[in-house]
C-alpha cells in the first residue's frame, strides 16, 4: 500500500515538471517569433508615373458660331414732313447710290420758298439803291467842300446794312430751297430695298416714327463673331479664317480678319471679330448663320501638361510636381485644351515633373520611391 502511494506521488511530480517545461518553451517561441517578425517584414515602396512639363507654343484650331450681316444697313426716313406723291422702288429692288426712291409733296414749302425769294429780291434792290447812293456821294466828295464827311459815312453805313440784310435774305432762300430738295428721297449707297413701309398718299416726315424704306448693302457683308476671353490673346491682325453656312454646307469660304472691338464685352467677356466678305454675285445673304474655323497661336510659349494631370478640387485646381523625391501641390489656372494636353498657368518651370494620376490622398513632402 505504501509503495503504491509513493509511485503515484512521483508520477504527479514528473507530470507537473513536464507541463512547466512545455509552457516555458511555448512562451520563448512566441517571443522569438515576435522578435523575428519585424525583421522579416519588407518595407513597401510607392511609385508615381510622371511626365515633364512642356514649354511650347502650338497652333490650334477652334470652331465658333458667327453671323453674316449686311456691310451697311439703314432705315430711310423723310427729313421734312410731306405726303408721299410717288414711289419708284419696292421690296427686293436693287438700287444705286443717289437713285431716286420716292417723292414727297408739301405745297406750303413751295410757298415758303417763293416768299423767301421775293423778300430776297426786295432786299437786293434796297442794297443796290444804297450802293448807288454811296457811289454818287463818293464821286461828289472829290470836289472839295461838296459833301460833308458825316454824310459820306452815313451813306456807307446804310449800304453796309443793306448788304447784310441781303446776305441774310439770300441764306433764308437757300434754306427754303434745300428743304425742297429733302422732298426727293434718294439711296445713300448701292444696295437692296428690304422693306417698303408706306404707300402713295401717306404722311411721312418728322412726325412719323416709321421709316419709308429699310435698305441694306448686299454686295459686301460683315462676318461677325464673339471670341471667348481665353482665346483673345491669340488674335492677330490679318489672321485668315474659313467659314461655312447652313444653306451651302458643302462650300467653304475664305476670309481675312478686318477688325476687332479692341476691348472685351463686359457682359459675356468676349472679343468681337469682324471679317469683310465680298459678295458681288449675291451668293451669300445677310442674316445667315455661319460656322467659322480659326487657327490661333499664342504670342509666347506657355506650360502644357497632360490633361489627366490636372486635379480639380473644392479648394482649387492643382498639379502635383515630383522633383528630387519631393511632392508639391501647385495651384494653376487652366487655359486651352488641345487633344490630350492642357495649358496651365502657375508657378511652374520647364524642369518640373508632373504626376500623371494625381489624387487628393497623395500628401506633400518627401517620399520613398
Amino acid at each position: 500500500m505504501y509503495h503504491s502511494i509513493s509511485i503515484n506521488r512521483k508520477s504527479t511530480a514528473l507530470l507537473a515538471m513536464a507541463t512547466s517545461l512545455v509552457w516555458v518553451l511555448s512562451a520563448c517561441s512566441q517571443k522569438e517569433e515576435k522578435k523575428e517578425q519585424p525583421q522579416n517584414e519588407e518595407t513597401k515602396s510607392v511609385s508615381y508615373p510622371t511626365a515633364p512639363v512642356q514649354f511650347i507654343n502650338p497652333e490650334y484650331e477652334i470652331s465658333v458660331p458667327a453671323e453674316l450681316k449686311p456691310y451697311e444697313q439703314v432705315a430711310v426716313y423723310a427729313k421734312v414732313s410731306g405726303f408721299v406723291q410717288r414711289l419708284y422702288v419696292d421690296r427686293g429692288d436693287r438700287v444705286r447710290k443717289g437713285q431716286l426712291l420716292a417723292v414727297l409733296e408739301a405745297p406750303e414749302m413751295e410757298q415758303q420758298y417763293l416768299s423767301s425769294k421775293s423778300s430776297e429780291q426786295k432786299v437786293y434792290n434796297d442794297y443796290l439803291y444804297a450802293k448807288q447812293a454811296y457811289d454818287r456821294l463818293v464821286d461828289a466828295s472829290k470836289t472839295t467842300g461838296a459833301v460833308a464827311d458825316i454824310e459820306l459815312d452815313r451813306a456807307k453805313s446804310a449800304m453796309e446794312s443793306a448788304k447784310s440784310a441781303y446776305d441774310a435774305s439770300k441764306a433764308g432762300t437757300a434754306h427754303s430751297s434745300q428743304l425742297q430738295q429733302y422732298l426727293r428721297i434718294t439711296a445713300p449707297f448701292d444696295g437692296v430695298i428690304t422693306q417698303r413701309n408706306v404707300s402713295v398718299g401717306a404722311l411721312a416726315g418728322t412726325g412719323s416714327n416709321t421709316p419709308l424704306f429699310m435698305m441694306a448693302q448686299g454686295n459686301k457683308l460683315r462676318l461677325t463673331l464673339s471670341l471667348p476671353e481665353k482665346h483673345a490673346a491669340s488674335v492677330r491682325q490679318g489672321m485668315p479664317a474659313t467659314f461655312t453656312v447652313s444653306s451651302q454646307p458643302d462650300k467653304v469660304f475664305d476670309v481675312v480678319l478686318s477688325r476687332t472691338s479692341g476691348l472685351l464685352d463686359q457682359q459675356d467677356r468676349s472679343l468681337t471679330l469682324e471679317f469683310d466678305v465680298d459678295n458681288p454675285s449675291g451668293e451669300l445673304q445677310g442674316g445667315d448663320y455661319a460656322q467659322v474655323k480659326l487657327k490661333l497661336q499664342r504670342k509666347n510659349p506657355s506650360h502644357w501638361v497632360q490633361s489627366k494631370s490636372v486635379l480639380n478640387t473644392q479648394s482649387g485646381t492643382f498639379v502635383l510636381t515630383l522633383n528630387d523625391n519631393e511632392i508639391k501641390r501647385v495651384l494653376v489656372n487652366e487655359g486651352i485644351r488641345l487633344d490630350t494636353l492642357t495649358e496651365v498657368f502657375g508657378n511652374l518651370s520647364p524642369e518640373d515633373n508632373i504626376i500623371l494620376k494625381p489624387s487628393e490622398e497623395i500628401k506633400e513632402g518627401k517620399t520613398e520611391l
